[in-house]
């Protein structure tokens, strides 16, 4: 029996501020028979992530009827086996077990695979008594810790508002070659009510008809129930699971898997922090229970998980995967007078906390070819132009503010005399691609690192080359910006040890079934400067 399998009963009760449900020594004292389950248990999919160079977690969740109360599972724990082979047709079977999925964790099972060869793929899938196997997923492990792949090929997705367009691109995404990983940069789910921005982005079939079902179940969320009930709603869609299925992702969070704008203990609406800590933690639970992430990134009772993390691709390519919401302090607004302002004047200001910047300084002290600072919000100092001609100089839920967290930024790059530092970003519904400045009074200046702003997956609609919404942008002050478009799609990263090349990678549409991937652009960067390259 796998590790859920177990119970430690006093670690259950008493561990360290948080449910330590996976630490569990003593057998769990009750053996369940499969119980006789209504429908097909895999209709959300599979999934895996967080590539080891000997292993990598994969999950399944049971939802028999995913939009039903508990997902029309029965309240009991389910046994789930699984079978990790070295082909797709499972004849050479490397690794299998079985765990427990507990009603308590909306029937999710993560299995954290260890023991498995570097840079090799593997297939995995999952069983439940009395049902047919789950799908196939393909995923693989990272190089060995010394070894330099020829490349890694990695993609840049986020933002998928199921209410404003079909999830096309993610089956474009699930068909690229030889995918090492996905960054998912967040917004995974919207939190808002059904019946939002209907009539300005209604959705089409392949035919043109309208189709109102593309919409939110329900009103906007709070509970651990309604948040599983929404992941249910978005993880049904099939171009989502077949993305799922062809590569690992590596999973990050912004702010809508909780509350729009929400950083640290404030919500966007001010609200009590004990009450806000309420609904942070419940929308945490069900992130961890829908997704293919660790039991370190489960949310603990005393708020202390750390779901920044690190992964490397051997020599080649170092991953820090950071945490940008959890741990704001005191962020600037325009509107010191407005009762949502959390500013407080002689504060210190950070987007990071203070231990997840001295972890990412620290981690920056390496030799790998390349730094990949993976996150959400644009580092770069943008300025916006308003209609009536004045200039937006600052966007606060950026890292505009915490503008001494990006000097510091800044500062740990150049210390480190590092040139090989490159910037995944996303949340703005948007491509930008530019170089960040070494100072915010110099854009035309010398740069610390250049940033991919990779835009949605489907929120904003159909978008557009120049719309109001980047023209404000390219028609400001910002030298350093190399592109801004209001298409929707993903970025593809070819990192080799010389050459860093992204693929802006864009659809022609997404309010209707259907639409059709193209490169929209490509630069190139190199690790001797951080200077992009129209390729």
């Amino acid at each position: 029996m796998g590790k859920f399998a177990s119970l430690d009963r006093r670690k259950f009760l008493l561990g360290a501020g948080s449910l330590a449900l996976f630490a569990g020594v003593s057998p769990f004292n009750k053996v369940l028979a499969a119980p006789k389950l209504d429908g097909y248990p895999f209709t959300l999919g599979v999934a895996s992530g967080d590539p080891l160079p000997d292993g990598f977690v994969i999950w399944t969740r049971l939802a028999p009827r995913p939009l039903a109360e508990h997902g029309g599972m029965p309240m009991v724990a389910v046994p789930v086996r699984w079978e990790v082979a070295e082909d797709d047709r499972f004849k050479r079977t490397v690794r299998s077990g079985e765990e427990l999925a507990f009603p308590e964790l909306g029937h999710s099972v993560h299995v954290e695979l260890e023991g498995l060869k570097p840079a090799r793929t593997y297939w995995y899938r999952f069983l439940v008594e009395g049902a047919d196997a789950s799908p196939t997923g393909r995923v693989r492990t990272a190089p060995a810790a010394n070894d330099v792949p020829k490349r890694a090929r990695i993609a840049v997705a986020g933002c998928q508002a199921y209410y404003q367009g079909w999830f096309d691109a993610y089956r474009h995404l699930s068909e690229e070659n030889d995918l090492d990983a996905v960054f998912h940069y967040g917004d995974y789910i919207y939190e808002g009510p059904a019946g939002r921005n209907k009539d300005k982005f209604p959705t089409y079939d392949a035919a043109g008809d309208l189709v109102a079902e593309r919409d939110h179940f329900g009103d906007e969320i709070y509970t651990l129930d309604d948040y599983r009930r929404r992941y249910a709603q978005y993880k049904s869609d099939p171009d989502l699971q077949a993305a799922h299925a062809a590569a690992a992702f590596i999973m990050s969070f912004d702010d809508h898997e909780t509350d729009n704008d929400w950083g640290g203990e404030w919500d966007q609406d001010r609200k009590p922090p004990e009450v806000f800590a309420l609904r942070k933690f419940v929308a945490m639970q069900a992130w961890y229970e829908n997704l293919p992430v660790r039991r370190a990134q489960f949310p603990r009772t005393d708020g202390g998980t750390r779901y920044f993390r690190r992964l490397d691709f051997g020599n080649l390519l170092r991953m820090h995967v950071l945490d940008t919401r959890s741990h704001r302090a005191n962020q600037a607004c325009s509107d010191p007078l407005s009762p949502k302002c959390r500013f407080e004047a002689g504060k210190g200001s950070s987007i990071l906390g203070a231990q997840q910047e001295a972890w990412l300084d620290e981690g920056l002290r390496n030799d790998a070819r390349w730094n990949l600072i993976a996150q959400q919000v644009f580092v770069m100092p943008l300025k916006a132009k308003n209609p009536d001609g004045t200039i937006r100089s600052s966007f606060e839920d950026k890292w505009d503010g915490y503008p001494d967290s990006r000097q510091r930024l800044v500062k740990s790059i150049t210390d480190r005399k590092l040139t090989n530092v490159v910037i995944a970003t996303g949340d703005a519904h948007m491509n930008a691609v530019g170089e960040v400045p070494l100072r915010d009074d110099e854009p035309d200046g010398p740069a610390a690192a250049t940033e991919f702003l990779a835009t949605s997956i489907s929120s904003n609609g159909d978008g557009g080359l120049d719309s109001p919404s980047v023209k404000r942008f390219l028609d400001a002050d910002n030298p350093f910006l190399k592109l801004c478009d209001n298409l929707r799609g993903y970025h593809l990263y070819e990192i080799g040890a010389k050459e860093w090349r992204t693929d802006v990678k864009a659809m022609d549409q997404v309010q209707r079934k259907g639409g059709e991937l193209r490169t929209r652009a490509s630069f190139v960067v190199t690790p001797d400067r951080p200077k992009l390259h129209k390729a």
